[in-house]
Order: C-alpha cells, then sequence, then structure tokens
C-alpha cells in the first residue's frame, strides 16, 4: 500500500530506540554488493548527516548479531534511508542479511552515529577518495550536494578491483552530467573480459592522483575503504605536504586510538577483583541492579543480569552501545564514538565506562 503523501512537519522523526525499521526495497549494485532501502514503520522521517551510519541488529542463528553499516542516502530525501553493503568471503552478518532481509522485512536498527561527516567539515572544494564499498558515506555526502548545492567543486575517485566492481557507476556518471562542477575517476586494479576499460588501471599513487586531482592539495579531503587503501593516501599526501587537518577517514576496524582495558583473561584475575572495590549499578529501564567488579564496564555489568545494551565494536568507536547516565561518576576511554556535546548531556558508551561511584543507567 502507497502511504499518504504528509508533510515533514506532520511526521515525527525516526526514533530508534521505539521503531522498528521496514524494508521497502533490495537493489543489485555490483557483484555482492546490494542496496537495503527502509521506511519508518508506521510512517516517520531519517534525521542525519552525510557520512553518518546505523547500526543494524540481526536475529541470525545462534543468537543477535550488531553490525555497523555506513548510510548511502541523502538527508535530503528523509523519508527512506539506505545502506549500501558487500557481502566478503568470511561475512556473516552481511550474508545473512542478504539471505532473508526482503522487502516488508521488520529490522531493528540504532543511531544514526558518526562524526565522519560533511556537515562538520565545510569546505569550498572537496575530494572525496575511496575503495570498493567505502565509496558509501561519499556517496551520501555527494547525493546530498547535488540535491543542495549543485554546483560545488568535488572530484570523486573511487579504485576498485574491477571495472564491473564500481559500485554507482551509472548514477555518478548521471550526476555528472548535472553537477558542472564534478570530476569522476575510476581506477580498476585490473581489467576484465566482461567490461573493457581503457583508463588508468592499478593502485592508488601520486601519478594517478595528481592526474585525476591535480589541486588536491588545496581540496578538503575524505577517504574510506579498508586500511591499507587509507594508509596509502594519507602517506602519498603527507609526503606532498598536505594539512593534515583537512584530512579526514572512515574506519570500523579494530585499531584503538586511545587504550582500552580488555575483559580478564582468566578465572584468577576475576577472582582477584571480585574481592576489590564493587560499585552498584541500578538500570533503570529494566529495574534490574547488579554490583560491577572493579575493572567492569557498564556493558559487561549489564550482561550479566541480563539487560540488553546493543553493541557492535565493543572498542568506543561506533557508539552503538551509547546510553544515558542518570547519576554517578565513571572513567570513559573511547575512540571517537561520542561528542563531546553528548557527553556533557550525560551519555557514555557502556563498552568502555567503568563505574567509580554507584551510577544509575537509563537501560
Amino acid at each position: 500500500m502507497v502511504p499518504a503523501a504528509l508533510h515533514l512537519d506532520e511526521l515525527r522523526p525516526w526514533n530508534s530506540a521505539r521503531q522498528m525499521l521496514v524494508c521497502t526495497a533490495v537493489i543489485d549494485e555490483a557483484p555482492d554488493v546490494k542496496t537495503f532501502t527502509f521506511a519508518v514503520e508506521g510512517g516517520g522521517w531519517f534525521r542525519y548527516v552525510p557520512g553518518q551510519f546505523i547500526t543494524v541488529e540481526l536475529r541470525a542463528k545462534g543468537g543477535d548479531l550488531h553490525r555497523t553499516y555506513t548510510i548511502s542516502s541523502s538527508p535530503s530525501r528523509p523519508y527512506a534511508i539506505a545502506i549500501t553493503i558487500k557481502a566478503q568471503p568470511n561475512s556473516v552478518g552481511t550474508r545473512w542479511m542478504f539471505d532473508n532481509v526482503k522487502p516488508g522485512s521488520r529490522i531493528r536498527a540504532y543511531g544514526p552515529s558518526g562524526h565522519f561527516t560533511l556537515g562538520r567539515n565545510l569546505a569550498k572544494k572537496y575530494l572525496f577518495i575511496s575503495a570498493g564499498s567505502g565509496i558509501t558515506p561519499g556517496m551520501s555526502m555527494l547525493r546530498w550536494l547535488a540535491d543542495c548545492a549543485p554546483g560545488t567543486d568535488v572530484t570523486f575517485i573511487n579504485s576498485s578491483r574491477r571495472p564491473e566492481e564500481i559500485v554507482f557507476r551509472e548514477e555518478l556518471e548521471l550526476l555528472g552530467t548535472r553537477m558542472p562542477n564534478l570530476k569522476l575517476g575510476f581506477i580498476p586494479e585490473s581489467r576484465s573480459g566482461s567490461s573493457p576499460w581503457a583508463g588508468l588501471m592499478g593502485r592508488i599513487d601520486i601519478q594517478k592522483l595528481s592526474m585525476l586531482a591535480p589541486d588536491f592539495i588545496s581540496r578538503e579531503i575524505f577517504c574510506c575503504g579498508p586500511d591499507p587503501f587509507m594508509k596509502a593516501v594519507s602517506n602519498i599526501v603527507r609526503a606532498e605536504g598536505f594539512d593534515m587537518g583537512r584530512y579526514h577517514q572512515e574506519s570500523f576496524g579494530a585499531t584503538a586510538l586511545t587504550e582500552i582495558a580488555q575483559t580478564p583473561a582468566n578465572d584468577d584475575a576475576v577472582a582477584g577483583r571480585a574481592d576489590g572495590v564493587k560499585h552498584a549499578v541500578s538500570f533503570l529501564g529494566s529495574g534490574e541492579e547488579a554490583l560491577c567488579i572493579e575493572g567492569q564496564t557498564v556493558l559487561q555489568t549489564a550482561r550479566t543480569v541480563g539487560v540488553r545494551i546493543p553493541a557492535a565494536c565493543e572498542s568506543g568507536l561506533c557508539g552503538t552501545c551509547k546510553v544515558k547516565k542518570r547519576s554517578g561518576e565513571v572513567e570513559m576511554k573511547h575512540n571517537g564514538g561520542i561528542a563531546g556535546h553528548e557527553i556533557e548531556e550525560g551519555y557514555i558508551l557502556a563498552c568502555c565506562s567503568r563505574p567509580l561511584t554507584a551510577v544509575e543507567i537509563e537501560a
């Protein structure tokens, strides 16, 4: 059934804590790459910034999984939200989505989150450079600019393994005819018989970057892709004297930027801490209370009494486990998954917050 065409001010924005998403479309973008589009169940609209991500909850066999995916759609079209994901050979969550999420499927998601965004780093000229499915945040940013500021000067470079694996190629080429200052550059590592190719090939280097973006030194750079690709790009531009304060990259890898203490590795360590200081943690939403062993996180404590706090990276990076602290003090060492204003408002990341006093949590 086609929903009523209500004005934006007649609808409330999506509340990820209360509202499910409903899949409206699944589109094949490239080999092993699909776009899943969702609407708010019962009606609503999406409020986010280009470049942010959501965390999807998957009811897979063996227990729930949480996977973080960048939003590929634009907030300038707020009635739907889309994620574009690639299934790797060892993918579990993504393969589950490929096999189980169809139009009409209901799914829970959390967010949006993330600071790799256009709105925080406005500039006159941009370079969006990506590899593989790392194209998604740049695509969200470009779609936003196409709708809201089509005259913006953008160079958009994407590396792929083969020409047929260039995600969004047709749409990008169409945008190239509608955005007068958009310059596109595709760099497959090799050609294949099914897709003839006469352009640049190989891995990114200073020669290719200079050909496709000769003025990159004066642009705001957003880079996303596998860690080796991002490392190569950052090394290239740094060697050329680029101001790294205008270089931004997105990664959901496990590399920690600040020290994150780990769960005790053995029973003796747990027993030793069990004899130490304990702080009461009250979970107000569920009515549960537990004693937190010294050194444990709020997330670990929640799990001991069955309180469910969604968590994906568990290293303070993705922000999925963000909860409101009503009272008490914690020590939080995170990797950028929470903003300063959120901390001022009383939010913490449960995965990397350790109680220093009795604590009340809205969970």
